[in-house]
């Protein structure tokens, strides 16, 4: 329940705060005082589409609070979100600039526009005269038969559109799979080439470097044994040439020679002795390395060749012998994959053929509810027309399938089907006795319309509880009897919920709990005290001024104390509107 509206700076609105209660409230005032911005203003709380324009001009930006009673599942979603709620009231906010940015509060905290919608969705409903032109539409109507079907229809189509969902999903990687056939087919045969190609080289990581260290070996070998043999010479020489070795014996023997007399010459004498045994390794290693150098152009071919073979497979595959090979893992399992989808296609058709015949057991199961509740809903919303001044209209909901070849085959057909399965569901309004019904959008004018959806709604509100029910100026094109009439539905209607009525009809008015008039001020803005609680002798003269333009014209009075005193006794008879 809406326990207060706090309004800044919206519209034609400067500052106003709403304080509301239980029952029937109606909000009244001249056209242009700023009764519909309080309807605006809800649908910024319910997480709205926020509008720049709706900024008072002059304004950094407007303001809405509403505090509300938080049940269970609106209190668990405040905390999800991190929001506080205080003594079962929840805060919700919203600020929109006059640049057109807009922030929402939940419970204090900062939330998205969306979680404002969640929460709003559970605890108002809000009805304008654009919801009569919804009413016409084929989804709309269908929505109304399936909330009066109630639950047991709600768990077959949250099911339904599950498997509905995966049966697009299957259907469309089915057509993907089928209509890429000859692509999958020359991928397949370029990647079964590129695989054979690397097989048969069966190449390994690294080994590019190790080929081109031999092949320069290889290819150098003359004149890599000509340094050889030319630097062993130097160490060690055959001939009587001087020689490293030789050198550095002399050096050792004269300083052996002295060791005896100086410590200093004894420690050069050991490191001389350190490099002669040294350069004796070097030379015996030079040595073998010349004797194991030989030319081999046999060898240096098939080096060669294969760096070539090497190199074509990683200009194609892969910048090193590494890439190549991880190349060929993945075309392997690519390959693995293509070639496995002949059988991906015949899991695809089985599954689709499973999902069809879940849809078409479930979309069965579905018509036959709605059939059963279409007679309860058409019953029911006649009486309550009869109620609201109509009593020959006739309300009938219908059933109809469209037949199509690739559509669900039940019922001995096939029929086109969607996410809510093969209903097409259409309300035919029969106005008067004798009439045949006709679709809501031929048959029935606009006040009629109203009384419809009125009529709905209160069916529906049985089925589907909402705490609070907003209703904008529905009630244009009635007047007269069935004006009052609508006033006492209303007012039935508010024995199980809040019910907040915008409305220019005096005979709506008089059935309020609390009657709030919007007063303009001299400058044509409305201020804190431009929102007015009206006492008795308060509604007396609003209703006057509604009913005839004179606030002080003695007939008018009387007749607007007529309607109270026609309103009290209604709810006389109905007895107090129920705590709740």
């Amino acid at each position: 329940m809406i326990e207060e509206i706090r309004i800044s700076s919206l519209g034609v609105i400067d500052e106003s705060v709403l304080e509301l209660g239980e029952g029937l409230s109606v909000i009244t005032g001249e056209t242009g005082a700023g009764k519909t911005m309080l309807v605006t203003a809800l649908g910024l709380l319910l997480g709205g589409r926020a509008d720049s324009g709706a900024v008072r001009t002059g304004r950094r930006g407007a303001r809405v609070e509403g505090l509300v009673t938080a049940g269970p599942a609106v209190a668990e979603a405040v905390e999800e979100h991190g929001g506080e709620v205080e003594d079962e009231r929840v805060l919700l906010a919203r600020q929109v600039s006059a640049e057109g940015r807009s922030r929402a509060f939940l419970g204090g905290a900062s939330v998205p526009a969306s979680a404002l919608g969640r929460v709003g969705s559970a605890l108002v409903a809000v009805h304008g005269q654009s919801d009569q032109h919804r009413l016409l539409r084929p989804e709309a109507q269908r929505e109304a038969l399936d909330a009066h079907t109630g639950a047991a229809l709600a768990q077959v189509l949250q099911r339904y559109q599950v498997d509905h969902a995966r049966l697009r999903a299957v259907e469309q990687e089915l057509r993907e799979v089928l209509g890429s056939a000859r692509e999958r087919a020359r991928e397949a045969d370029v990647l079964r080439l590129g695989l054979e190609e690397v097989e048969a080289l069966d190449p390994v990581a690294g080994e590019e470097s190790d080929l081109a260290a031999e092949e320069a070996r290889l290819g150098y070998a003359d004149t890599l044994r000509e340094g050889a043999e030319v630097a062993r010479e130097a160490l060690s020489s055959d001939q009587d040439a001087p020689d490293a070795l030789g050198a550095v014996a002399a050096a050792r023997r004269a300083l052996e020679g002295v060791r005896e007399h100086d410590p200093e010459a004894a420690a050069l004498a050991d490191r001389v002795a350190e490099v002669s045994y040294l350069l004796a390794d070097v030379a015996a290693d030079v040595a073998s390395y010349a004797t194991g150098l030989e030319t081999d152009p046999a060898r240096l071919a098939v080096v060669s060749e294969r760096r070539a073979a090497l190199t074509g497979l990683t200009r194609k595959y892969g910048e090193t012998v590494a890439e190549v090979l991880e190349w060929a893992r993945e075309a392997s399992q690519r390959l693995l994959l293509l070639d496995g989808s002949d059988d991906r296609i015949e899991e695809l058709r089985a599954e689709r053929l499973g999902l069809r015949r879940r849809l078409a057991a479930d979309a069965a199961a579905m018509s036959a509810q709605r059939a059963e509740a279409a007679d309860r809903l058409g019953r029911a919303v006649t009486a309550e027309l009869g109620a609201l001044s109509m009593p020959h209209a006739r309300l009938q909901v219908t059933l109809d399938r469209t037949p199509d070849e690739r559509g669900l085959e039940l019922d001995g057909g096939t029929w086109r089907f969607g996410p809510h399965g093969v209903d097409d569901v259409e309300l035919l309004l029969a106005a008067n006795t004798g009439s045949e019904p006709r679709p809501l959008g031929k048959g029935a004018s606009g006040g009629e319309l109203s009384r419809v959806m009125l009529a709905l709604e209160v069916t529906l509100a049985a089925t589907r509880p909402v705490p609070t029910f907003v209703f904008d100026e529905v009630d244009a094109g009635v007047g007269g009897k069935a004006a009052v009439e609508i006033g006492r539905r209303l007012a039935a209607l508010a024995r199980t919920s809040q019910v907040l009525v915008v409305t220019h009809l005096p005979q709506v008015a008089a059935f309020a709990d609390r009657h709030v008039v919007v007063r303009k001020s001299s400058d044509g803005s409305v201020t804190t005290s431009g929102l007015e609680v009206l006492d008795d002798a308060g509604r007396v003269q609003e209703l006057s001024r509604m009913l005839a333009g004179m606030e002080s014209s003695d007939t008018a009075l009387a007749h607007a104390q007529e309607l109270l005193d026609v309103a009290q006794e209604f709810a006389h008879d109905a007895g107090p509107t129920p705590s709740r």
